[in-house]
């Protein structure tokens, strides 16, 4: 008993959060470029957030969404029946960015291109949630999505909060998340996080969010950029919107 108390009390936080470390410093989603000479100095972590009284709407919303601005958000329901254990997120779309990828498990290695992939400490899909580190749709805690800085990935985000020095242009846009029970999630962009190397405040979430990392610059940069939505309501969707054949591709 006493071994296990130490272990769940010390060591595995102590893991989870060398963990998240390692995946930051270790080149997760290193954007294409020459290599950065001289000594690498790690920005100032800023925080974009849109005030609790804005409305929602999305810039670009997508003609197959609706939302209501005078609807508050309302706690995820049960779905009446659904598949045997976890709903995992296969599909996320920004319309406004023209973001639209297939989400599979992230590897052990470096991250495909042409998907987005969610950062799992579990790939076992029967076990329970309470066994992984970080959330999943449904399960009121942060779903966390990462993919390249590149055309066609999370490129755009990189140009409006890196590029173009405006992440706050994203503010309100809509987050579309399909899941593997063939649902929807819809989430509001509520924050932009820029020139994190952490992962320890997505892991301590205890409310239904989803959250995008992508990188900031060639390989070696420090940092990573994280646009934080927080949930609106979730549907029905379809077998064929919500689980694109994800054809992930090895690149360097």
């Amino acid at each position: 008993m006493g071994f296990l108390h130490t272990l769940t009390s010390r060591i595995l936080p102590a893991l989870l959060t060398a963990l998240g470390v390692v995946l930051i410093t270790a080149g997760l989603l290193t954007y294409p470029g020459p290599t950065t000479a001289g000594t690498v100095v790690v920005p100032t972590p800023e925080i974009i957030e849109l005030p609790s009284e804005v409305a929602l709407e999305s810039p670009s919303p997508s003609p197959s969404v609706s939302l209501d601005p005078s609807v508050s958000p309302a706690p995820t329901p049960e779905p009446t029946k659904h598949p045997k254990g976890r709903e995992f997120a296969t599909r996320v779309v920004v319309p406004a960015l023209g973001i639209d990828l297939p989400v599979i498990a992230g590897n052990d290695g470096y991250p495909y291109c042409n998907v987005a992939m969610y950062l799992t400490t579990n790939n076992k899909k029967s076990d329970p949630a309470k066994d992984d580190a970080f959330g999943q749709l449904g399960e009121k805690r942060a779903t966390y999505i990462y993919s390249h800085a590149r055309d066609g990935m999370f490129g755009p985000i990189y140009e409006l909060a890196i590029q173009n020095h405006t992440p706050n242009k994203m503010l309100g846009m809509v987050i579309q998340v399909y899941s593997s029970w063939n649902r929807v999630y819809l989430f509001e962009v509520r924050s932009v996080r820029l020139h994190i190397t952490s992962l320890d405040r997505a892991m301590s979430r205890n409310k239904e969010e989803v959250w995008l990392q992508t990188s900031e610059g060639p390989a070696g940069t420090p940092g990573k950029t994280q646009v934080i939505g927080r949930f609106i309501s979730v549907q029905d969707s379809t077998k064929k919107e919500a689980q694109p054949k994800p054809k992930p591709v090895r690149c360097g």
